[in-house]
Formats: structure tokens, sequence, C-alpha cells
């Protein structure tokens, strides 16, 4: 969201994000250095909003968004061109409650396939707690186009029809959303930060100190290291991508080989103890910084993801764009990503699958490495950068203002 501020701030619009938070207060910043951008035409100021609220069951660090009188008393007050709803639970119930004269076009942002995610997960979790009934059983009750996820769907469906546009990133997810009766959506794919995720970020450095994670011991330069990027959330499915290193491990002992997973949240724990206590695989936590992390990316051999749910999968367009090949599952946006020249892709949620597929990408890149980093570099290049994807979003806002008959006035409000 901060990178949002700050290009469209740049490009001459005012930004506000309306939040939960531990307490009500606010946040103002200008839109700080150009950094490669070369957008500066403008100082525009972009705002965080917060409104107080009890901290998450699940994750404390995210705090719920239950004051819905102060979301619609915000809206009254800030009176913006574009409402964009960033959530389907409660944030959206706070939206909708906002008087049509006080915005002008209403806009959701599908970021999370939030449905089929969770039916998926949760069936996961019942078919391995309850062996006795079949994964097929599971999938019937509870699974995509279930009795059970039928009125979640008619909640999207609800939402979507009172937003002038749905915005989703993938080409997958126009398919699905369609399918599902949800009107007026509309592609804007993610664009990528190209001055900081770059080929050249690699450096010797790079990998020295991603091997020196794994261990207090000096390894081999030409170690094998394998990276992974997100939150440690339970829809991500980090233990297929743990789960298939220990098999790969078991099998070649003998070859010099680390698994980084950058990134944090509320299933790091459950991760570690998944590891089994693996000197070989480390988790360094949440990394600030983007150059921080494109030098990590990029250093690295090859991006190993495990979650078949993503909308899009920026972490994995970063980490082409960095000349990182990938291996991703056949599912979701991971697998839009796959591009043969520069990865292997391996069926959803199979362990044995992820780990053959990850033996034959290091087979590859033994024999031709720059062959395929440039293959994973060509192919991210075919996406926008972050300047062209909010470029598109405000053309998109401005066709539907003036469908509306609404003079925008280069205000954008986020919840």
């Amino acid at each position: 969201m901060a990178l949002k501020s700050h290009v469209l701030c740049q490009l001459g619009h005012e930004h506000v994000v309306v939040a939960p938070g531990a307490r009500d207060e606010e946040e103002t910043s200008d839109d700080g250095p150009d950094a490669g951008g070369r957008l500066a035409r403008s100082k525009a100021s972009a705002r965080v909003i917060r409104v107080g609220g009890p901290a998450s069951p699940y994750d404390p660090t995210y705090h719920l968004l239950l004051r819905f009188d102060k979301i619609a008393g915000i809206v009254a007050r800030e009176r913006p061109d574009v409402l964009e709803v960033h959530s389907p639970y409660l944030a959206a119930l706070g939206v909708m409650r906002a008087k049509r004269a006080h915005y002008g076009v209403r806009t959701f942002q599908w970021h999370s396939d939030f449905i089929d995610t969770y039916a998926g997960v949760l069936e996961a979790r019942l078919v391995r707690d309850v062996p006795m009934l079949s994964a097929e059983t599971w999938s019937r009750a509870i699974g995509p186009g279930s009795r059970a996820t039928a009125p979640l769907w008619g909640l999207v469906r609800s939402i979507a029809r009172r937003c002038d546009a749905t915005l989703v990133a993938a080409e997958w997810q126009v398919d699905k959303l369609t399918s599902h009766g949800v009107p007026r959506v509309v592609r804007v794919p993610f664009g990528i930060e190209r001055a900081v995720f770059r080929p050249d970020a690699r450096s010797y450095e790079g990998r020295r100190e991603l091997l020196a994670l794994a261990s207090h011991d000096t390894r081999r330069d030409d170690a094998t290291i394998l990276v992974g990027v997100g939150r440690f959330a339970v829809e991500k499915r980090w233990d297929i991508v743990i789960d298939a290193f220990l098999r790969m491990r078991a099998r070649d002992s003998k070859r010099d080989m680390i698994l980084v997973l950058i990134g944090d949240g509320p299933e790091r724990e459950r991760m570690k103890a998944r590891a089994k206590g693996s000197p070989d695989v480390v988790m360094p936590g949440f990394v600030k910084g983007r150059d921080a992390l494109a030098r990590m990316l990029a250093s690295a051999d090859a991006l190993v993801h495990g979650c078949p749910f993503e909308t899009f999968g920026l972490s994995i367009a970063e980490a082409m764009s960095c000349g990182l090949p990938t291996v991703v599952p056949d599912q979701g946006g991971a697998a839009e990503m796959y591009v043969p020249a520069a990865g292997e892709r391996y069926r959803a949620l199979d362990v044995d699958a992820c780990a053959e597929a990850t033996e034959r990408l290091l087979a590859r890149l033994a024999d031709d490495p720059d062959g395929m980093r440039a293959a994973a570099t060509a192919a991210a290049s075919r996406l926008p950068n972050v300047v062209e994807q909010f470029q598109g979003q405000v053309a998109l806002y401005e066709q539907l203002l003036a469908r509306r008959g609404v003079r925008g006035s280069a205000t954008d409000r986020g919840l």
C-alpha cells in the first residue's frame, strides 16, 4: 500500500487509506524521493487513517475494523472520487453504509480468493484428521461449487453488484469470478519495480549472506540456494515446500543445499517445527527494504512456491524479474506465472511432485543457468511496471467517473 501511495502521489493524486489499528490515529506523508520513477510532478500527500479495533484472534498484528459508523463518517468527510473496497469482510460492510452522495464511484479489489482458499485448507485438515472419510467426500461437502460455499459466492456477488467494477490481477480470476456471476470484472495486472527487482542485483556477497543464514560454518560457494517468499499463513502451504525439501535432502544428503523462507506470520513457529530442526531450512523473518529483498532473490538459484490459491503471485513475478527460475504449483496465480523455459510446474499440494519438479529444475540449471535466468527475466518483462499499473488503474477510474457523470478531482480512497 505504501508503494501505491508513493506512485499515485507522484502521478498527482491524493491517496487516503482507511485501515484498522490498535487505536485511532492519522499519519501523513509526502510522495518522498523519486526513487527512479521520474514522476515527481506533484507533491500530493498520502494519508493513513487508522480506526481502532480489537486484535485478530489468528494474527494479533492485524486488527478488526468494527466501527462502521466511523468508516461512513470518514467517507462523508473526505468525499472521495473513488472509494475502494479491499476486503469482503468487515471493511465491505462498513463501506456499504456510506451514502451514495459521498463518493464518485466504488470499486471492489479482489485480492484474495478467500472462498476456495479456506475451503481447500479446511478440506486438507479434515482429511488429515478424519482419515476414514475420503478427500472426495469432503470436497463435495465444502469444496468449490459445493452448497456450503454457495452463500459465500452470493456475498461476493452482492458486494460486486453494488460496485462500479471488480478489479482482479490475473486472467484466471476474470474467468473464475465471471463464471460465478460476478459482474463488471476488470483485469488490472500488478506491476513490478524493475529498478529494484533486476538481474544485476545478483552478487557474490549476496550469495554469501544467504549461505551464512544456514550455518555458522563456511559453506561451499557452489551450494544450491532455494528461496521462498511470502507470509507465514495457513493458506500459503509452506508445509509442502518444507516437506519436499526434506525429502530431497533424504534422497541426496551429500548435496550442499539450503532452503531460505523469507517472511513472517502466525504459522512461522509451526513451520519451524515442520522443518524438524534441519540446519538447512532457515527462516530469517521479514526483510525490511525492497533492495535487500531483491539482492537475496537475485543471488539465489531458484524459488519454490507452495500456494495454489494466489490471485496473482507478485513474489513470483518479482523473483522472475531478478532472473530467478521458479518451481510453482499448477493452480492459481502461481500457475499463470509459469513459463516452461524458466521453471517447472507440479501437481498442487503434492509433496512428492514438488520435490521431483525441484530436482528437474536443478538438473536443468546445471546445464544452462544463464539461459534459464534470461528466460525468467524475459517472462517478467511482459508484465507492467508499477507506474504503468497505476496509470492503467487511474485511466479505468476516469472512465468509470465519466460514465457516472462525475468529474474527478484526482483523489482516491481505499478501505
